[in-house]
């Protein structure tokens, strides 16, 4: 929203710099102003009251009009600021100026007090982080040892990182390039070989939960797409799932290493048996691309996400829906898991970053404005503004990178810790090493950058 150019960045659900916004001292005035001509005591159109508190949360005829915690799905909210000026509130005059209808925004996502003394209506929610209990897994980390010889093609220049991984259990970061998957040493930095992938372009890359297998979906646009699973050790190719008849675009490997979940451009999540490769499921709720898979790590949920920010949360093994997260108005980016299970992140071109809490689909923590374009002189028009990657780490920080070109560490609880600027190229994707240490961005000049975690 334009009004959040007056707002330090850093937003939450809950607050704004601190700031309790009350319906007595803050909203009661601007409805005065803008609504109470046809919301309020003389006249209801649609049956809306805004003229006192209790009226307010009574709502209308088209049902609720504020949702406490959630601005995004208020039907007020969404009347006042409509794109189309036929439907915007108030009618047939201007907009309501962009300081207020951020104060209204603040109101409701602070949960709807009614004056200082009066308690938010959103429950509080427990984001700490809770490592979960440590997987014990035979023998040392798995590394690259005897990996095939491979040459890559040469190219006139790299291929952007359009997939980076790093490894659960070993200082190993794999990096897509044309054709092939790069390995790098997460501690030298330096290239230890690279697994051939002539399936086309490597679009999604992960590591298996036991760090032995790599997972490397993609393929050639408007051509073909597949998943071909790779021991790391030896590069020896384990199998290939999946017979697309475009790219794959989003993939995942279940922790327990029994299943495949891909989609693409077909808007349908298929989900393949790892042993026999034979189809399992075929998950049709999203209207748009699919964009991101991600199954959780106690391999009981699936979360998707598509093209129109749509999210969806499966049940891994059964396929059924369990829940739909609704916020975000633009592609997801992101998905990822906290180690824990609690929490998913998703962050959009929306300029979106959300904590989710799994349990129940309630959007933990929002922030509105995660990685705020900055206006250079003589430019005009509306500003790029999405999150591009967001990875969570051991310890339950998370790394995101935004078209702000800044990559930038969380705490658990949402809170921003550092930013590290790019600003030759765009960031694309983030991994945080198995150790919590090291912070990496891949960028669209097809350079990995390598910071030390702050502590």
């Amino acid at each position: 929203m334009r009004s959040l150019l007056l707002f330090p960045f850093l937003l939450t659900s809950a607050t704004a710099a601190d700031a309790v916004i009350t319906y007595d001292e803050h909203i009661k005035p601007i409805f005065r102003e803008h609504c109470l001509k046809c919301h309020g005591e003389d006249e209801q159109k649609a049956d809306l009251n805004l003229a006192n508190y209790t009226a307010v949360l009574k709502g209308g005829s088209g049902d609720k009009a504020v949702i406490a915690g959630r601005a995004s799905q208020s039907l007020l909210f969404q009347s006042i600021t409509a794109e189309d000026d036929a439907e915007r509130m108030p009618p047939k005059k201007a907009a309501i100026p962009a300081p207020q209808i951020e104060l209204i925004r603040q109101w409701i996502q602070g949960g709807l007090r009614e004056s200082s003394a009066s308690k938010s209506l959103v429950a509080e929610r427990d984001t700490s982080f809770k490592p979960a209990a440590t997987l014990n897994f035979d023998g040392p980390p798995p590394m690259p040892e005897s990996l095939p010889a491979f040459t890559p093609p040469k190219l006139k220049r790299p291929l952007p990182v359009i997939a980076m991984a790093a490894s659960p259990r070993a200082p190993l970061i794999a990096v897509a390039g044309h054709e092939h998957v790069r390995l790098l040493d997460a501690t030298t930095q330096k290239e230890l070989g690279a697994l051939a992938f002539p399936e086309g372009q490597p679009n999604v890359i992960r590591f298996s939960l036991d760090g032995r297998v790599l997972m490397v979906a993609g393929g050639k646009p408007v051509q073909s797409g597949s998943v071909v699973l790779f021991d790391i050790k030896t590069g020896k190719r384990l199998t290939t799932l999946g017979d697309e008849t475009d790219a794959v675009l989003a993939a995942d490997l279940s922790p327990d290493q029994q299943l495949i979940a891909l989609g693409g451009s077909g808007k349908v999540v298929k989900i393949y048996n790892t042993a026999d490769g034979k189809l399992r499921h075929k998950l049709t709720k999203h209207t748009d691309w699919i964009t991101a898979l991600a199954f959780s790590p106690d391999g009981k949920k699936l979360a998707s996400s598509d093209r129109a920010g749509g999210i969806h949360l499966w049940d891994a093994t059964g396929g059924g829906i369990l829940l739909s997260l609704a916020e975000h108005k633009a592609a997801v980016r992101a998905l990822s898991w906290r180690s824990d299970s609690r929490m998913l992140a998703s962050g959009g071109e929306d300029g979106l970053l959300i904590w989710w809490d799994a349990k129940d689909g309630w959007p933990a923590v929002t922030n509105t404005n995660a990685h705020p374009p900055v206006r250079s002189s003589g430019y005009y028009g509306k500003l790029p503004n999405g999150v591009l990657s967001a990875s969570f780490g051991p310890n339950g920080e998370l790394l995101t990178a935004g078209r702000d070109k800044q990559v930038r560490l969380w705490k658990a609880d949402g809170g921003a810790t550092k930013s590290f600027a790019i600003d030759a190229a765009l960031p694309l994707q983030t991994s945080i090493t198995f150790d919590g240490r090291g912070l990496l961005a891949g960028d669209e000049s097809g350079a990995v950058r390598f910071w030390p975690a702050i502590k």
